[in-house]
């Protein structure tokens, strides 16, 4: 029996969660469901909701080498076209690309890591 049934926000450390909710907000297109000088939450239906908490200090995570505890993945039907997008809103992309092709690290205005997948063909 599992005592957790349903993952339901992932929180993202930060400085100003305005800026970055609205960096999500137009990537996404997922709605802000909540807005306090301190936290943003974003979310799209009964989905998993992105939480962005300001944090006293944070220091933006490093990539490659950096101390980076965990990343989102988001799915994509063209992963070029879907990296240029992101650039054009602010994403960064490092210089270190793992995975020989088969996906894209980015960086997020803040400096957190997130990659792009490709959707699986038909969808």
């Amino acid at each position: 029996m599992s005592v957790l049934k349903q993952l339901s926000t992932v929180v993202v450390n930060c400085a100003d969660p305005a800026a970055l909710a609205a960096f999500y907000h137009k990537a996404t297109g997922w709605e802000i469901i909540h807005s306090d000088q301190d936290s943003v939450s974003l979310g799209s239906g009964p989905s998993i909701q992105l939480a962005l908490v300001r944090v006293d200090g944070h220091e933006a995570p490093g990539w490659p080498d950096g101390t980076t505890y965990m990343h989102l993945d988001f799915t994509v039907s063209n992963l070029d076209a879907a990296a240029e997008e992101l650039l054009n809103l602010g994403a960064s992309r490092p210089g270190c690309q793992p995975g020989e092709g088969q996906w894209i690290v980015l960086t997020d205005p803040e400096g957190h890591p997130f990659c792009l997948t490709a959707a699986p063909a038909g969808d």
